[in-house]
C-alpha cells in the first residue's frame, strides 16, 4: 500500500478573511431567522394592569372574544376560568404577560394555535385575534384551598356525618 501526498498551497490572508466574514454573516443570517417568522405572537397592551402575572401553574379568570381573520367571531366568554397550562400555546404565553386589570390584543399564528387542524369553527392554519381582560388570577394551591372550604361549608351545612353539630338552645 502506497500513500500519496499532495502538496497544499497556503490560503492568502485575504481569502481567510473573507472565509471568516462570510461564516459570520451565516451565523447572523441563522440568528436572524431563529428568532423572527410566524412562531411570534403579537401582543398588544390596551389597558395595562397592576401586580404579577399569572405562572403557567395558575388558573385565570378572563374576559375574551376571539376572532378569525375575517372578523368571525368564533368565541367569547364574559368569565371564564382557564388553567394557563391546558390552553394553546401562544394564549398561555399571552396569558403569562398580562396583569390583573389589564386588556390586551393578542395575535396568535396557526403554528402557536391549532396548526393545521380545524378545532370546532376554527379551520385549519387559522390566526387567531382576541380581545383579553385579566379580570383575575389564582395558584393551583388556593384552588386546592377554596374548594376544600367550600366541601367543609356544604358538609356542615347537610349535618354530614363528623360535622361538629350545632350547640343545643336552651
Amino acid at each position: 500500500m502506497s500513500v500519496t501526498t499532495v502538496p497544499l498551497r497556503p490560503v492568502s490572508k485575504g481569502g481567510l478573511w473573507l472565509m471568516w466574514i462570510g461564516l459570520i454573516a451565516l451565523l447572523v443570517a441563522g440568528a436572524a431567522f431563529a428568532f423572527t417568522g410566524t412562531s411570534k405572537i403579537g401582543f398588544e397592551t390596551v389597558k395595562a394592569g397592576t401586580g404579577a402575572s399569572p405562572t403557567m401553574g395558575d388558573v385565570v379568570l378572563v374576559k375574551y372574544e376571539g376572532k378569525l381573520d375575517d372578523g368571525t367571531v368564533f368565541d367569547a366568554n364574559e368569565q371564564a376560568p382557564m388553567q394557563v397550562s391546558q390552553v394553546v400555546p401562544g394564549f398561555a404565553e399571552a396569558l403569562t404577560r398580562m396583569q390583573k386589570g389589564g386588556k390586551y390584543k393578542i395575535v396568535i399564528p396557526p403554528a402557536l394555535g391549532y396548526g393545521a387542524h380545524a378545532n370546532g369553527p376554527i379551520p385549519a392554519n387559522s390566526t387567531l385575534h382576541f380581545t383579553v381582560e385579566l379580570i383575575d388570577f389564582k395558584t393551583e394551591a388556593e384552588i386546592r384551598a377554596m374548594q376544600q372550604m367550600m366541601q367543609q361549608q356544604q358538609m356542615q351545612q347537610q349535618g354530614a356525618p363528623g360535622a361538629p353539630a350545632p350547640a343545643p338552645r336552651q
